[in-house]
């Protein structure tokens, strides 16, 4: 009898020893488990803030992005507009170069008609009028060419934008009244911008 109790005693102390080992195994893989679960976790953790990162690096290209296409478009508009208007005024440059030139000589122009008119009055040499004549027609047209142009003013009415009235005089006739009755001084025009009023008289 004392000898089964003490091999009932054994086994029991066995398989409580058993079940504690089994206990503490349990324990050591649930911890192992854990353990394995954790990395997985931080690796989430990693590519989470990874993927943040690349979304802020795009907003913040992109902004530049934006930035500089903002600045660029600026820039070429202020290019267009200088471009744009530097040919305006090279164009406006070479109409008027010669301007002062012409200005200069139109009181040659002016002498030569009234040696003309002059010549014709006293009954000269035709062959003289003739050439006189020829000597006007080409310097007229060479300035004609660089787009000099005589104001037709006689009969017209009157405006201050083409005429600078001398005096005013009775109008010949009801129709003339507010009209250019007589030319003083021929007006003219350079690529049709005035350069000279015509001087005259108005009926009134």
């Amino acid at each position: 009898m004392m000898m089964k109790k003490k091999e009932n005693n054994k086994s029991m102390k066995e398989n409580i020893e058993k079940e504690q080992n089994s206990n503490v195994e349990d324990v050591k893989f649930e911890d192992k488990q854990t353990e394995e679960k954790k990395p997985k976790g931080k690796s989430r953790k990693k590519k989470e803030t990874k993927e943040d990162k690349l979304v802020a690096q795009n907003e913040e290209l992109q902004e530049k992005y934006n930035d500089l296409n903002d600045r660029f478009l600026r820039l070429y508009s202020e290019f267009d507009n200088f471009r744009k208007r530097n040919a305006k005024e090279k164009l406006e440059l070479i109409k008027t170069a010669s301007q002062n030139l012409i200005v200069d000589l139109l009181p040659i122009l002016d002498d030569l008609e009234r040696g003309i008119d002059a010549f014709k009055e006293h009954n000269a040499d035709p062959e003289l009028i003739k050439g006189v004549e020829l000597i006007y027609n080409k310097f007229y047209n060479i300035l004609k060419q660089k787009g000099l142009k005589a104001m037709d003013s006689m009969g017209k009415e009157f405006d201050t934008d083409w005429h600078e009235a001398i005096t005013n005089i009775p109008a010949p006739s009801e129709d003339l009244k507010g009209k250019v009755v007589d030319v003083i001084q021929k007006g003219y025009l350079l690529n049709d911008k005035v350069i000279r009023y015509a001087k005259v008289i108005v009926g009134n």
